[in-house]
């Protein structure tokens, strides 16, 4: 499991997401990707190749996968101490308003 996948508060990330950050389009590649553990690049070619035999049974999947795929959390990757410092700020700040 790589740390991309972890969260710091509920332990690793469980379904299938969409990968904003590692996105062309809307991330459903770079999201097949992470949940299958492929690399992004075969993953991208395959779907290439796909649309280019099977245009618009390919373009439907995509979409559907867009609408009903949902994204994937943002997750910090730093010290647990540094995260716990900003969160109890965080915390702090709402509450003073």
């Amino acid at each position: 499991m790589n740390q991309r996948s972890w969260n710091i508060d509920d332990g690793p990330l469980r379904g299938m997401y969409r990968d904003r950050e590692n996105a062309w389009i809307f991330g459903v590649c770079a999201g097949i990707a992470d949940r299958f553990n492929f690399r992004l690049s075969t993953v991208r070619i395959i779907a290439v190749i796909s649309l280019v035999l099977f245009f618009w049974l390919t373009a439907a999947l995509y979409v559907g996968a867009t609408l009903l795929i949902r994204e994937k959390p943002l997750v910090y990757s730093g010290r647990r101490t540094e995260y716990e410092f900003w969160r109890r700020h965080h915390r702090n700040y709402w509450s003073q308003l």
